[in-house]
Order: structure tokens, then C-alpha cells, then sequence
């Protein structure tokens, strides 16, 4: 048996997000990258926000025509004032920033544990906080949270991980219930394993934690429970993101979309 591959890229579904300004985190790289361009491409002023300047540097400069225009913000989440003041006056939010460490939980420093909560999950309140104000005085809004098949389910060894992932969907839930009245939705986007640059550091992680090479560490740890063998692209969670912004998605709030291949259908 063959491992099914990616599809190609479809036609993308009409969006226009003309006169729209969406911030993306972690937008250097991986699924941020994707989501940027996806949504600069609709038409949306983009406000790019990673750490990593390099990163948005080779954004901004991408070759190719958008409607939308792509804006750099370098920016550490940790800074959670600046997290919050970047947000502000936006109309669609994408809370995608994500960092990574495999130990188990004995050996996994809080120090780490702590920052991770910090980026995943107190800067994305921050950034809910900074946008809210502006959505609800025009009544409309889109917060999309890129969450994790590990905000549903948990693995060993991502403590930290799946606690912000977890808390990430509660906080997208209570941010649905408020916004609701005022014409804003809130929802996160739950992949599995994505081929993305931290993908590949955990490849690295998990070969160490599980003791297994790590060639065998794809097929027999990341995707284990998923009934679909392959990594996601990361344009296929943009489209997912570019889905909940249109307006075909205007009831669909306080939820999740799995695209996890099968593994939460065990």
C-alpha cells in the first residue's frame, strides 16, 4: 500500500478580504507563512508577526502578485503589552505562534514550560484583548486559533504543548459566547502533523525521547493514529483559516475543525 499524497492546489474558494487588516503570528514561517499569503492574496493588509526578522524579511519580498499587501512586525510574544498593542485595529486575528519541546515531564524544565504558556497561549488572550475593540465597534470580526489535534487529545512528552493547546480552545470557545452578539467568531483549526520546520525539530525530539531512529519515527510515532499516512501542507490549513473568514462560514463559531487525517476518530 501506497501513502496517499498530497493533493494538488485547488482553485481557491472566492474571498475577499478587500479593506480587511488580518494579523497572523508566527507568520515566518511554516503555517503562519501560508496563512499570510492566503490572506494577502483575498485581498487583506496583512500584518506579519514573527520574531524572526530574516523570516518576514523573505515574506515581504516574495515574488508573485497579491490583491493584499504584506506588512512585517518583528515582535517577541513574550512581550505581551507589545502582543496586545500590535493587535488593535485589525479585523481578522490568527493566533498561530507555536514553540515546541519534547521531555518527559519530570525532566522538562519549567522555565520552558512557562515560556510556552506564555506564547500559546497568554499572548494569544492579549491579542484577542488588543482586536476586540475594533471588531465589536464595526460588528465583525474572525479569530482563528490554529490549535493542534493536541488541543483535543494529548501525547506524552508535550506537557507543555497540549496544556496551552487545551487552553486555547477554551479560551476560543469564551471568546465565541462574548463576540457572538457583535458579529465576531472565534474558532480554532485543529491539524495534525503539518510539514512545517517544527515538525521537523520534533522528528529529532521524538527519535531521541522514544529511542528509535528517525526515519522510523514519521510512520511509527507521528503518525500512528492517523488513518491518512502523510503530513499536512500548510496550504491546506490556510485554506481551512481562509474558510472560517468567509462569509459561507458566519454561523460557525465556538468550534473546532479537525483536520487530523482519522486520529479522533478512534
Amino acid at each position: 500500500m501506497t501513502s496517499p499524497s498530497a493533493p494538488t492546489a485547488p482553485h481557491a474558494p472566492s474571498l475577499d478580504l478587500g479593506g480587511r487588516t488580518a494579523l497572523v503570528t508566527g507568520a515566518a514561517g511554516g503555517i503562519g507563512r501560508a496563512c499570510a499569503l492566503r490572506l494577502a492574496a483575498a485581498g487583506a493588509k496583512v500584518r506579519a508577526v514573527d520574531r524572526d526578522a530574516e523570516g518576514l524579511e523573505a515574506l515581504a519580498a516574495r515574488s508573485g502578485p497579491l490583491a493584499g499587501t504584506l506588512e512585517a512586525h518583528v515582535l517577541d510574544l513574550t512581550d505581551l503589552d507589545a502582543a496586545e498593542q500590535v493587535a488593535a485595529g485589525t479585523d481578522v486575528l490568527v493566533n498561530n505562534a507555536g514553540i515546541q519541546l519534547v521531555r518527559p515531564i519530570e525532566e522538562f524544565p519549567p522555565e520552558v514550560f512557562h515560556t510556552v504558556l506564555t506564547v500559546m497561549l497568554e499572548a494569544p488572550f492579549r491579542l484577542v484583548r488588543g482586536a476586540l475593540p475594533h471588531m465589536y465597534g464595526q460588528g465583525w470580526g474572525r479569530i482563528v486559533n490554529i490549535s493542534s489535534v493536541h488541543g483535543l487529545r494529548a501525547s506524552a512528552y508535550k506537557s507543555a504543548y497540549v496544556a496551552a493547546k487545551h487552553g486555547l480552545e477554551g479560551l476560543s470557545k469564551t471568546a465565541a459566547l462574548e463576540g457572538a452578539p457583535y458579529g465576531v467568531t472565534s474558532n480554532c483549526v485543529n491539524p495534525a502533523y503539518v510539514r512545517t520546520p517544527l515538525v521537523e525539530k520534533q522528528i529529532a525530539d521524538q527519535a531521541r525521547a522514544h529511542g528509535i531512529p528517525e526515519e522510523r519515527v514519521v510512520s511509527e510515532v507521528l503518525l500512528q493514529d492517523s488513518a491518512v499516512k502523510r503530513l499536512i501542507e500548510p496550504e491546506e490549513v490556510a485554506e481551512a483559516v481562509a474558510y472560517l473568514c468567509g462569509p459561507q462560514a458566519s454561523f460557525v463559531t465556538g468550534t473546532s475543525l479537525v483536520l487530523d487525517g482519522g486520529w479522533t476518530a478512534h
